[in-house]
């Protein structure tokens, strides 16, 4: 029963991955329908991830009342009804009455997932748990790039839509398989701590400044990568862009999935350091001016590869490094700190690069790297670790 309950919590992932990257591969197709700038992409993601904050900072408080799987099943639910919203939408202004349920629906689940796995798996099922956000996260530029091929954009949100709702169904079913994996943990996690008494804790300050810069680079990738090759690459077609989207995605995948069969020997804070050198790879292939455009599909796979097993260790870590009784809310906080990196920074990096060009995407995504290992190293001697 164990590992057919892990197979949802994995399906879950997916389902939570899907909608991530359809904003990025759908916008230079959708910016031209709504007769916007192409900086209007920003207002869209952050109103999502505003949402999702919102949803991350209450996830402590829901998971001591909520049982995780039920926490799952209406999330998702969720998404599927903004997904839909926003494949019915005639204006850019409609979008913004769907980006509530789009974004209500991601941080709960986040969450509440990040801290069930963390607290009952090891490392390399937290890595291959995002593993298959990173599968979810890559299908979904193709769906919109088929779409935009055979249809038009909305086909592509209403089509992701279909595929969440049947994964809300298998989590639907699925809910026998969680009673029967209750822990006394598990029937203990109201006696869990709140967000401002995490807050005190020695280290947590600075790993959430590291969570803010990791989700600003990458999110930055989920929004403008199709929108860079079309800025730099002239020969490349909307379709080939779009579809280009899921590079960062792809790298994802395969960075989560080589940590998970090195992580518990590695460790995760010799993971982190290898993914970060690895992305600072990738992105100076990104910078390098080359003609070609795969040069830079390559360096975006690097990218993507070694920002992967970053985010899955620094959660899997909180129970270890700030207490188990602590972790749900230490987790519910980085949470909220990703997202808001993936609220402002992709819009602010949608100004800075309509002013000076879209070509200063690599050094924006290198000062989120640098400040997302300074500030790991500096909360790693404030919890006084190794």
């Amino acid at each position: 029963m164990g590992s057919l309950l892990l197979a949802v919590i994995y399906l879950a992932f997916i389902s939570l991955g899907l909608p991530d990257s359809l904003l990025g591969s759908g916008w230079p197709t959708m910016q031209v329908d709504f007769d916007v700038p192409s900086s209007y992409a920003g207002y869209v993601s952050m109103s999502i991830s505003f949402m999702t904050i919102i949803s991350a900072l209450a996830a402590p408080t829901i998971i001591k009342k909520v049982r995780t799987q039920w926490i799952v099943v209406f999330s998702i639910v969720l998404t599927v009804v903004g997904l839909i919203g926003f494949s019915c939408s005639k204006s850019y202004e409609m979008l913004f009455v769907f980006v509530v349920p789009y974004g209500l629906g991601a941080g709960s689940v986040d969450s509440a997932l990040n801290n069930y796995v963390a607290k009952h798996y090891s490392s390399a099922v937290m890595n291959f748990l995002h593993c298959f956000y990173g599968v979810g996260a890559m299908i979904s530029p193709y769906i919109m790039s088929i779409a935009l091929a055979k249809a038009h954009w909305n086909e592509g949100y209403r089509w992701t839509a279909y595929i969440q709702f049947a994964i809300s169904l298998i989590c639907l079913l699925s809910v026998p398989l969680w009673m029967k994996n209750i822990t006394e943990e598990d029937n203990n996690d109201h006696d869990s701590t709140g967000i401002r008494d995490a807050l005190k804790i020695r280290g947590v300050i600075p790993t959430l400044i590291a969570f803010f810069a990791y989700c600003s680079g990458e999110c930055t990738c989920f929004l403008w990568t199709s929108s860079y090759f079309i800025g730099t690459k002239n020969t490349i077609s909307a379709e080939t862009a779009a579809a280009f989207a899921s590079l960062i995605f792809g790298g994802l995948m395969f960075g989560r999935l080589i940590s998970a069969f090195v992580s518990n020997k590695l460790g995760d804070r010799l993971l982190i350091r290898i993914g970060i050198a690895v992305e600072a790879f990738g992105i100076l292939l990104i910078f390098i001016p080359f003609e070609s455009y795969i040069p830079a599909a390559v360096g975006f796979v690097i990218t993507g590869t070694g920002m992967g097993p970053i985010y899955p260790a620094i959660q899997h870590m909180a129970p270890e490094n700030f207490g188990r009784k602590n972790s749900a809310a230490v987790i519910g906080l980085q949470m909220a700190s990703a997202y808001i990196g993936s609220t402002f920074m992709p819009m602010v990096f949608g100004h800075i690069q309509q002013a000076v060009g879209i070509g200063i995407m690599p050094l924006y995504l290198t000062f989120f790297a640098i400040l997302n290992l300074s500030m790991l190293e500096y909360a790693y001697k404030r919890i006084k670790i190794g």
